[in-house]
């Protein structure tokens, strides 16, 4: 397995949030002051832009490996068990990610027909985000479940 590139798909997209939601929370602090009237719209919309971009980078820390992992104690033991560990905890991630995919395809389904109160868009949209975002990481833990050298630590060594 070769290392991840630096910028994957899902850190770019959630870097360009990050920057529309910068670009959408200067508008609204622009439009608290005597310079122009602020859209009422903004308040919403940041939170939507901050929920997307919050659930893309926990795909894009998935992607690169990122996230927190406790090893010291799978760090005393050989190699051999360590790996069968480390494939038993992933197989739980995969189900618990899974199980979210779900809950948030049961909750985007119900929310269809909700109307947001500012916006144009319906409340599953911003639901969405926790659809794809777990279906993100589930296609991630799978590949490296999947993958024969899936496993590397930060030095590109199999365990």
């Amino acid at each position: 397995m070769r290392q991840p590139s630096r910028y994957g798909p899902e850190g770019i997209l959630s870097s360009l949030a990050f920057i529309l939601l910068l670009g959408v929370l200067l508008v609204q602090i622009g439009g608290r002051t005597s310079l122009f009237d602020g859209p009422v719209w903004t308040e919403e919309f940041a939170r939507w832009v901050w929920v997307w971009m919050a659930f893309i980078a926990m795909a894009e820390a998935e992607r690169c490996d990122g996230q927190l992992r406790m090893d010291f104690l799978s760090g005393f033991l050989p190699e051999r068990l360590r790996l069968i560990l480390r494939r038993l905890i992933d197989l739980v991630y995969l189900g618990i990610a899974c199980h979210l995919v779900w809950i948030a395809w049961k909750t985007v389904s119900r929310t269809w027909n909700n109307e947001s109160v500012t916006l144009v868009f319906t409340d599953a949209v911003m639901y969405a985000a926790a659809l794809l975002g777990f279906a993100l990481i589930a296609c991630r833990i799978a590949r490296r479940l999947i993958s024969r050298d899936g496993y590397r630590d930060r030095e590109g060594i199999i365990s």
